[in-house]
């Protein structure tokens, strides 16, 4: 039985749900499913490309709900997981009793594991590092920026590596490995340390870029990096420069599309009228209501730039 799993791409949350809904598909439904993965990333055109649900079963975790009657389950913890308020609809007219969305927790990883245990039975425990560090990563919930950035422990530099390898087909090789091996030991796989001394470089070098780059002003960075190879920077370096700053707004990009990054300072107390999900909303974008990010097509980087500084200024006011 062949089981297409899609999950939010280059994101140690995605590789991690995903790792997780295999473990507890495997020993709770079906020992012999065979799993074939497909990152997902967000862009300009519609997500889904027709052909994508192939499987006999097709599941999609932390990434965008599809309509799609191939659709077979669905985790997501996003403010932003429906396109449209047609698939809104589709969702909740759903009883298969596979779909499930619940935009308070901070990971979907912790999602998929507390789903899979409380209404399917799946043990859990042996994941408890991978689920931990997920809940860390994704929630921004680091004792400082320091820890952010300095990458000391096993799942921080597999984040590194899972937001920044060039190679498209990383995370789909490492899925397996993340479902059964302590972090420690996926770490030291070769199809990890190839990519990490190199991106642990590039990650020392962005800081001095960035730090060249910011512009802060009344509580607010902002920083351009789309003429460079720096879409997977890590997102706490603004605010281990800046610890005074309260939001970040960042412009990259890759070949795939022109992306603006918006995010709050985890070590700083935000205004909660302040929802940076419901602000990416209105210029087709979404995320979490702390941090949000808007995707433009790869050749749209003049718009990119006007629509960051239009939401910089909004922010700064």
């Amino acid at each position: 039985m062949k089981l297409r799993v899609c999950f939010h791409d280059k994101c140690f949350d995605g590789a991690c749900s995903a790792a997780v809904f295999s473990r507890f598909y495997r020993e709770r439904l079906n020992s012999g499913v065979e799993f074939h993965y497909t990152g997902m990333t967000h862009k300009a055109s519609k997500p889904f490309e027709d052909g994508t649900f192939d499987g006999d079963e097709n599941a999609i975790v932390d990434f965008k709900y599809s309509s799609s009657p191939a659709l077979t389950w669905w985790f997501d913890h996003h403010q932003s997981a429906f396109l449209t308020p047609q698939d809104a609809d589709n969702f909740r007219q759903d009883h298969s009793g596979k779909k499930f969305y619940d935009p308070t927790y901070k990971s979907c990883t912790k999602f998929v594991a507390t789903i899979a245990s409380e209404k399917f039975g799946f043990d859990a425990k042996p994941l408890a590092e991978l689920i931990q560090w997920a809940d860390i990563i994704d929630g921004a919930q680091f004792a400082s920026a320091e820890v952010a950035v300095g990458l000391a422990e096993p799942a921080m530099k597999l984040g590194l590596v899972i937001e920044a390898a060039p190679d498209p087909y990383l995370v789909p090789k490492l899925i397996p490995n993340l479902a059964v091996l302590p972090l420690r030991e996926i770490i030291e796989l070769p199809l990890v340390k190839t990519y990490f001394g190199p991106l642990l470089e590039r990650h020392r070098r962005s800081i001095d870029i960035l730090r060249e780059r910011i512009d802060f002003r009344d509580g607010v960075i902002y920083f351009d990096v789309s003429d460079l190879d720096l879409e997977g920077y890590n997102k706490f370096v603004p605010y281990y420069l800046y610890p005074d700053a309260l939001y970040s707004v960042g412009v990259s990009a890759s070949p795939a599309r022109a992306k603006i990054s918006v995010g709050s300072n985890p070590w700083k107390e935000i205004p909660a009228d302040v929802n940076l999900a419901a602000l990416c909303e209105k210029y087709g974008g979404g995320g979490h209501a702390k941090v949000a990010a808007i995707s433009l097509g790869p050749g749209d980087v003049v718009r990119t730039r006007q629509v960051a500084k239009e939401i910089t200024t909004l922010l700064r006011h």
